[in-house]
């Protein structure tokens, strides 16, 4: 026959079972968000674009037409919009495009754009060089500047068969309120739109 435990020493080993599940949930509550944004950077599940460190050694002759799209979401007033709605890149051919930001409020405001490519599997094969997306911006009141978006499409794209018949690859922004900036945006961006 087995001993019986008494009922003290359940219940501490049903408090300490709790406090354990507790915390496991709270654990898992924390690190759900940063563990879905590197599943997503990974895999560009989303539309999330890839980080690149170097220009493609592949160019194709194959074209793509990549369309920008740009929003503001209430609470930032500011006006951002590309400098052309659409640019034609061979695949593996590096190009920068560059965004128009401007703080049209009376105080200085800070703002970070969340971005996504669509349609989203093409998200794992379009990489980004450089963008004024991977850090907060802050402006002064009135402050305007062109920001530059560098990137390529990965040539690996064309060994994915459901992108065969791919024609055009939308970059979309949306720029929202940011608490705070650490640096102004020309020392984020480091390239300066050449003046014609």
């Amino acid at each position: 026959m087995t001993k019986a435990l008494p009922p003290t020493t359940k219940n501490r080993a049903t408090l300490i079972a709790c406090m354990a599940a507790i915390v496991l949930m709270v654990g898992a509550a924390y690190a759900a968000s940063p563990l879905y944004r590197l599943f997503c950077k990974v895999t560009g599940y989303g539309g999330t674009t890839q980080v690149a460190s170097a220009d493609s050694s592949v160019i194709l002759d194959r074209k793509v037409t990549i369309r920008f799209d740009s929003n503001v979401s209430n609470g930032l007033n500011w006006k951002f919009k590309p400098e052309t709605p659409t640019v034609s890149v061979r695949i593996g051919e590096t190009a920068t495009v560059f965004f128009h930001v401007e703080n049209r409020g009376l105080t200085d405001s800070a703002g970070v754009a969340t971005y996504n490519v669509q349609p989203d599997l093409a998200g794992s094969y379009f990489d980004k060089l450089q963008c004024f997306c991977f850090s907060d911006l802050k402006l002064k009141a009135g402050e305007s500047l062109d920001v530059p978006v560098v990137f390529y499409v990965d040539p690996a794209i064309m060994k994915e068969h459901d992108l065969e018949n791919l024609a055009e690859i939308t970059l979309s922004y949306t720029f929202f309120p940011a608490k705070a900036a650490k640096s102004p945006v020309a020392e984020l961006t480091g390239q300066t739109k050449p003046q014609l």
